[in-house]
């Protein structure tokens, strides 16, 4: 993994070779022209003014007025929608989002086109790309199956993200920010602007550290985004280049319930006690991970209605988590007992790392098509995912005979997937109606070979054929006022987790591939000083794929199809300017979430003392609630603007009860809670102050949480074992940028 000094060197060596530029840059001589051409890479994937969709634009300006320890989860955590929570309790570190209920496997994360979601998870771990909200000049989010993208299908949300375009003008900024437990952060930025002879150049490196609210929940965050680009006559060339490399505490076990009350800071992760009975806790119980990415977008302009775009990427990422695994038996890593001095030992104290070894290559191509009252986007992708997991043993207090860095299992997974897809707008009656048309087709080659770390082969060949098609349509009452609705499909795939535990079970032709239905209808209207939208939903899940808790005789967790599921509700958005100086913002979201027909096992035991495994019993739910997908979702923010270089604003959230199973019991669900925070900032010539503070109302709130039962047949109680992730209290931080 670099080290901090090597990162060091070479942000400052970019920036030198960066710095000459400077002097020599001009105004390009068409902007609008170069603005568009450098977009038609994000537009060919994005919903317009008339898409019959739901979806919100988060702007550059907006994301440089957040917190400097806000990762996009937390960005977007006012958004209609939207719950976004953080292992650690603050901002930094692994930090996760739902939208509608949807978890991160099924929403669908794109920069400039490229898909971020893991090939093999099938999630975005935000803490990979730290500090990314400096390097993006816009977001949209949209709610539901959205439009068709390049990879998996949206399957609740999805997230498309643009980086940065050039300047016009030469640019320099540097932003230094400190606050509670002990978070900084300091970013640096510089940019050569468009050089008269079509080059530009950016270049922007952050570092943010933390020590979390939790113990353990330290973040060191390194990230660096190099830019260079090319533009002359009808063409564009750009290429990019972003690091990540963090190295975090664990903190994903959560807080047992008996520790909340008197220590919601407590983290088991790395506890463990010593020959003498001494509790100790491992000081490098962590998570490192490095990944590279690397893009080249050709676009270029056949007249002024046609565009084409080709985008060529490479991530790499490699990585590891590092546990103390305290009196464990050796022959959970396939080693024999060991014999020092005569003695016998059949369990050791270890220290073993979890790692992977990836890489990931993309190559897509859109074309554009818009004139008049027609609009035509379509795209072609491919992606090959090969990934490596292995488990190091790396030391054993009991050590005979052990090799050095014993390597205890490794597997494989590849992944081909073959996507494409064409989308049209047509507008007619002066363009007061829209049609909407859109159909994506994906084929997917998934392989696994080898080993799993309990010793179970995991060799299979899986394929998939999906064929997602969209059709809606907009009416526009007014200039500024517009009806739509839209009926969508998505499909999507088993991830690899639940595909090798279906593989244990012997059960891996019986897990089934999900299909969603999502017919949306609303209205929006918007003028300068007033907007206001109502959405409505209905999300119809065919064989949605639901942790029921089943295990196999082995005692794999097996996740199964259930029949028929639904997300239904209504989202409602508001925005008022009532004056120069003040303006109110607030959204609402009311839903259902409910399974038809769940099961689900518990694990059943003889007794308490001796725990001998029984057959699993089951619970029949007729009708029961989707996990972690509160009925409510709010936020209301007033916004001051006491003179030009003034601002404030004040906001809160509310997210009603969360069950974190699926069986509807509130002995195990999350109650509501409210959080309070504020924001202002003052200009002061090329100087900006800014302060965030978050749950000014100092609440002990739990925003995730996990668990696991089990029962005996003597009739002893219910044992339950649950994680919590508790939110910290209140917290503020400052932040200085200085821009010239």
């Amino acid at each position: 993994m670099p080290s901090e000094e090597g990162i060091m060197k070479k942000t400052f060596l970019l920036a030198a070779l960066l710095l000459p530029l400077l002097s020599f840059a001009q105004q390009p001589v068409n902007p609008e022209k170069n603005q568009k051409i450098d977009s038609v890479v994000i537009s060919a994937y994005r919903a317009g003014k008339n898409t019959p969709v739901s979806y919100t634009d988060i702007t550059k300006e907006e994301m440089k007025a957040s917190s400097p320890s806000a990762s996009i989860p937390l960005l977007l955590k006012l958004q209609p929608s939207v719950i976004s929570t953080n292992e650690g309790g603050t901002g930094l570190g692994y930090s996760k989002l739902r939208v509608r209920g949807s978890d991160a496997t099924r929403i669908n994360v794109t920069l400039n086109g490229v898909t971020l979601n893991d090939s093999e998870s099938q999630e975005v771990f935000w803490v990979n790309l730290p500090a990314l909200t400096g390097m993006l000049e816009s977001i949209q989010i949209q709610r539901g199956v959205g439009t068709s993208v390049n990879g998996p299908g949206a399957f609740g949300a999805s997230i498309n993200m643009q980086t940065m375009l050039p300047n016009d003008k030469p640019y320099g900024d540097v932003e230094i920010s400190g606050g509670s437990y002990s978070t900084g952060t300091i970013a640096v930025g510089l940019g050569s602007g468009r050089l008269d002879n079509g080059f530009s150049f950016d270049v922007r490196y952050a570092y943010n550290t933390t020590e979390g609210y939790i113990r353990n929940a330290f973040a060191r965050l390194h990230s660096l985004y190099a830019s260079a680009g090319w533009m002359k006559g009808d063409n564009s060339v750009k290429i990019n280049y972003i690091l990540g490399n963090q190295k975090t505490g664990i903190t994903w076990e959560g807080i047992p319930r008996d520790m909340i009350e008197s220590d919601r800071r407590y983290n088991p992760a790395g506890e463990y006690y010593d020959s003498e009975g001494n509790l100790k806790y491992y000081d490098n119980e962590t998570d490192n991970y490095v990944q590279n990415h690397i893009q080249g977008i050709y676009s270029h302009q056949f007249t002024s209605s046609l565009y084409w775009t080709t985008t060529l990427n490479y991530t790499k990422g490699d990585g590891y988590y590092e546990n103390y695994k305290d009196s464990k038996k050796l022959s959970l890593y396939g080693l024999t007992p060991q014999i020092i001095n005569g003695v016998e030992y059949k369990k050791s104290d270890v220290i073993i790392q979890q790692a992977l070894d990836n890489g990931y290559y993309v190559a897509s191509s859109a074309m554009k098509y818009s004139k008049n009252d027609l609009s035509i986007n379509t795209s072609v992708s491919y992606s090959y995912y090969n990934g490596d997991h292995f488990g190091i043993l790396t030391w054993a207090e009991n050590n005979a005979n052990i090799p050095q860095d014993y390597c205890w299992y490794e597997n494989n997974g590849k992944k081909n997937d073959v996507s494409s897809f064409i989308r049209g707008e047509y507008s007619f009656l002066h363009g007061k109606i829209t049609l909407y048309g859109d159909m994506q087709y994906r084929h997917i080659d998934f392989r696994l070979s080898g080993i799993d770390k309990d010793f179970a082969s995991l060799d299979k060949v899986l394929k998939y054929n999906f064929i997602n098609p969209k059709v809606g349509i907009s009416y526009s009452l007014t200039p500024n006022s517009q009806f739509y609705a839209s009926l969508s499909v998505g499909h999507k795939e088993p991830s690899r987790s639940d595909i090798k535990e279906a593989i244990k079970a012997e059960r891996s032709d019986e897990i089934l591939p999900e299909r969603l239905l999502d017919y949306e209808f609303g209205y929006r209207y918007e003028e300068e000083f007033f907007s206001f939208s109502i959405n409505g939903y209905l999300m119809e899940y065919k064989n949605q794929l639901v942790a029921t808790g089943k295990l196999t005789d082995t005692g794999h967790e097996i996740k199964e199809n259930v029949a028929e599921s639904y997300r239904r509700g209504v989202e409602l958005a508001a925005t008022w300017k009532s004056a120069s100086w003040l303006r109110f913002d607030a959204n609402l979201a009311l839903s259902k979430n409910k399974i038809k027909g769940y099961t689900a096992w518990v694990d059943t035991y003889n007794n308490a003392n001796d725990w001998e495994s029984l057959s699993q019993t089951s619970e029949y739910y007729e009708l029961t609630n989707i996990l972690m997908s509160p009925e409510v979702v709010g936020m209301g923010m007033v916004t001051l603007f006491p003179c030009k270089d003034l601002s404030f604003s004040i906001s809160g959230k509310y997210v009603g009860r969360q069950y974190y199973d699926n069986t509807s019991n509130d002995e195990r669900s999350l109650p509501a809670y409210t959080t309070l925070s504020l924001q202002g900032q003052y200009v002061f010539g090329k100087i900006k102050f800014s302060i965030f503070a978050d749950n000014l109302l100092n609440n002990k709130y739990i925003s995730d949480a996990w668990v696991y039962r089990a029962r005996f047949a003597d009739g002893s109680a219910e044992y339950v074992e649950e994680g919590f992730f508790p939110q910290a209290k209140l917290n503020a931080i400052l932040k200085i940028s200085y821009s010239f």
